[in-house]
């Protein structure tokens, strides 16, 4: 039985990185229904349209979304940032932003394979806040960060479900020595669910210092879980020190499967070379990658057949990290390895 899945190829470049995971996908021998959703900064620009409610109650149908790349100069900042993408992890309840950094050991290094995981729907992203006496010097800016004991507590659990079938070992990265109330919250979760994994060997490290980590000394992380703006930057700069952030891949999990999950290449839209066949498609086959492990690991419905498939694509991905070519070339060399 084929996976239906939603395809929002999106903007600039994003549209064309799509096109090469179907087709990789499909030289893995994954059978795939799609259906496409014209939405993104092109399609605000044409009528104003984000993500009416009624494409979501479709989404909720299918079994994944994947994402090529939203965003147009054009639009103003914001609208399809919370429209879209803030709107789909909140409405669908994607609580978990997950993000892998592997880089090779080479001439210039050891290497490194490490996991980010990234609290995905409340902190600051949340929207809590507002503006007083807007445009007048005596204008007055909030922005709070929403933090539950629920939303804290399934990322930490999660973190450490995932460690365990990984190297055992979780780190969370905050920075409770100055947000003593929603740092109190994150780091009192951790220990406590860390009571429950003694076989799992913890760290902490405050966010600042885990920046300087990932840079010199990346290979001391296994797992990393964190809250939403932490996780925003320490993910982007997770994928400048793992080859680039256009080779990063992301998924936007609904671990309950209550609701589809997002996957995603991290790169943006890239306008300036769209249509050219330039683009890198690495990210994006490897997010293709990352959805058929999700899907095929359903204990509803496991399929280890789709398991395995995004591992092959993963490796295949490995094999063509390094080769230049054109976005059709690079799609296609990845697929005849399979």
């Amino acid at each position: 039985m084929a996976y239906r899945i939603g395809v929002v190829g999106g903007d600039g470049i994003g549209p064309e990185v799509v096109a090469e995971g179907l087709k990789v996908m499909s030289a893995a021998g994954v059978e795939l229904e799609t259906v496409d959703y014209d939405l993104g900064g092109a399609r605000y620009l044409r009528d104003q349209t984000v993500l009416p409610d009624s494409v979501l109650e479709e989404w909720r149908s299918l079994d994944a979304i994947y994402v090529g790349a939203v965003g147009d100069p054009a639009v103003p900042p914001g609208v399809i940032e919370r429209g879209l993408l803030l709107k789909m992890r909140f409405e669908l309840d994607l609580y978990i932003n997950l993000r892998p950094f592997k880089l090779d050991a080479s001439d210039d290094g050891p290497g490194h394979d490490f996991v980010v995981i990234r609290e995905n729907t409340e902190g600051t992203y949340a929207g809590e806040g507002g503006l007083l006496r807007k445009g007048t010097p005596y204008e007055v800016a909030t922005q709070g960060s929403v933090n539950t004991r629920m939303g804290v507590e399934r990322a930490v659990r999660y973190g450490f479900e995932l460690a365990a079938t990984r190297n055992s070992h979780l780190t969370l990265a905050h920075k409770t020595n100055v947000l003593n109330f929603s740092g109190d919250l994150w780091q009192r979760t951790f220990n406590e669910v860390a009571e429950e994994h003694p076989n799992i060997e913890t760290a902490y490290n405050h966010v600042d210092a885990a920046c300087i980590y990932f840079v010199q000394d990346p290979q001391r992380y296994d797992v990393v879980v964190t809250d939403n703006l932490f996780g925003d930057i320490l993910t982007d700069l997770g994928g400048a020190v793992s080859g680039g952030i256009g080779l990063a891949s992301s998924a936007n999990l609904n671990p309950d499967r209550t609701a589809p999950s997002m996957f995603e290449p991290v790169h943006g839209s890239a306008p300036d070379i769209a249509g050219q066949n330039k683009a890198n498609p690495i990210a994006a086959i490897l997010s293709a990658a990352m959805m058929l492990e999700f899907l095929g690991a359903d204990a509803s419905a496991p399929n280890a057949e789709v398991v395995e498939a995004g591992a092959r694509i993963r490796s295949a991905c490995d094999a063509c990290t390094d080769m230049t070519g054109s976005t059709t070339e690079i799609g296609d060399a990845v697929a005849a390895k399979l």
